[in-house]
């Protein structure tokens, strides 16, 4: 993409997370964190798009985002999320869980919790075990770890205020919310685990799985308004496309990147796109936004099975919702797929996108953003 910047950072990023805007603003973002991983000292940032593009003859670097503050961050960052507009939370190699705030004012971020060692292999004093993904709800925070651990914390307690240590016998990495009472998990055995919180069991309410090899899965995102659907992606490079009210396996594979699918995102307000990062280098739009007319077809044509969509009856009696993603071949839907990295790369660990507004983070010790996906 012409205006995808590239800022080169010094550090190999792990993560990046736009911080949230006000749900009835039409401002975009321009705040975001990164972490850090695989580095001698690890680090979260937060940077500004302020005056992105805008021309400044005394600035060497336009276009670029700016530093406005970082601190230490002990372990690799293996997940970040914001749990509101000041504070962000972070996943360590380390086992530990921290909220980070960050001061508007002055331009600094301060640790403000942390809870030491909340991912540990159990039998081994003082081995810690990294936690591998969390999700934010605020006041609530969900981590999931290698120990295959699921904590429970809230911003304003001390304690952890639930654990349920035995719910995975493989590594968990990904965790998100499908509802306000109910959370989805991935792990290293290919599976996707649904999990009710109003329950007290250490038993998920249903597991799904990928047929076959048991590959791991790394990622995973549902849908944003219809919550039954979900996307997965991992170490094959696969993407998964799951209905979790009626089928145990996926509704859709397609072949997609060339190696390990570390993110998957749909757009949270145009869900009709879909993103997702790889190992290989490669960042993919995944667009299935495309209006498609189906016409009548006599002869069973061609027309008719490249433009077949699937349909959802609602459950209150109103309008047919649409959703492209759940046909049995997602590929046939106009779909359209476009890498928006200007060259290959090395790893791309991470991305988000809020708005018209685009951030993610490589191995090639660069961040870029683009604040025009649609235009």
């Amino acid at each position: 993409m012409e205006d995808m910047f590239a800022k080169f950072v010094s550090q190999k990023i792990s993560k990046t997370r736009w911080r949230p805007v006000s749900a009835s603003s039409l401002q975009q973002p321009d705040v975001f964190a990164a972490g850090s991983w695989d580095n001698e000292e690890n680090k979260v940032s937060v940077w500004t798009t302020g005056d992105f593009g805008a021309i400044n003859l005394d600035d060497d670097y336009q276009g670029e985002p700016k530093l406005l503050c970082d601190i230490r961050h002990s372990g690799d960052v293996l997940d970040l999320q914001y749990l509101d507009q000041e504070r962000v939370v972070t996943a360590s190699s380390t086992g530990s869980v921290t909220i980070f705030r960050h001061h508007q004012n002055n331009q600094t971020l301060s640790e403000k919790q942390k809870w030491v060692r909340a991912h540990h292999h159990v039998g081994s004093e003082g081995s810690a075990a990294p936690c591998t993904g969390i999700v934010c709800s605020s006041p609530e925070i969900v981590s999931v770890g290698e120990d295959g651990r699921i904590n429970f914390f809230r911003a304003d307690s001390k304690d952890i205020v639930r654990t349920i240590d035995d719910a995975d016998s493989s590594t968990m990495h990904a965790v998100t919310f499908l509802r306000t009472t109910e959370i989805l998990t991935v792990n290293s055995i290919g599976q996707l685990k649904m999990w009710d919180l109003r329950q007290q069991g250490n038993d998920p309410t249903q597991i799904f799985s990928v047929t076959g090899d048991r590959i791991p899965l790394h990622c995973v995102d549902r849908h944003p308004s219809q919550q039954h659907i979900v996307a997965t992606g991992g170490q094959d490079g696969m993407l998964c496309i799951w209905d979790v009210r009626q089928s145990r396996m996926p509704i859709s594979l397609m072949n997609a990147h060339k190696a390990e699918m570390w993110e998957v995102h749909f757009h949270p307000s145009k869900p009709d796109h879909l993103f997702s990062c790889s190992e290989d280098g490669s960042l993919w739009h995944w667009d299935a936004s495309a209006e498609v007319t189906e016409k009548p077809s006599f002869l069973g044509g061609r027309n008719s099975s490249l433009m077949s969509r699937s349909t959802v009856a609602p459950s209150n009696g109103g309008q047919f919702l649409m959703s492209p993603w759940l046909s049995s071949d997602p590929t046939k839907n106009n779909l359209e797929i476009t890498n928006l990295l200007p060259s290959p790369t090395l790893s791309v660990n991470s991305l988000d996108v809020l708005g018209e507004c685009l951030v993610c983070g490589t191995d090639t010790e660069a961040i870029y953003v683009t604040k025009h996906l649609f235009s």
